[in-house]
């Protein structure tokens, strides 16, 4: 199969051909959003308030978690620039 150019690509998705099969997936990076574990530890009174908000929320623990840190990043990245 010959390999298609970026430039083919675009073309092809401009002209609005369904483009999804040419493409390989399983080879797709997201630069700077690679997964990294990390162990934190709270104190029982924190674990149980993020569980009582992911019940209510209908999400995981790490959800909650993931959603706030993300957040308050985002307002520290705009209140610095």
């Amino acid at each position: 199969m010959k390999k298609m150019t970026s430039e083919e690509l675009d073309e092809r998705f401009d002209a609005g051909e369904d483009v999804s099969g040419v493409l390989d997936v399983a080879a797709l990076r997201r630069p700077g959003l690679e997964q990294r574990r990390v162990n934190v530890d709270f104190p029982a009174w924190m674990v149980e308030a993020l569980d009582r908000e992911a019940k209510r929320l209908g999400v995981t623990r790490q959800s909650v978690i993931k959603v706030w840190i993300a957040e308050r990043l985002e307002h520290q990245r705009r209140t610095a620039a």
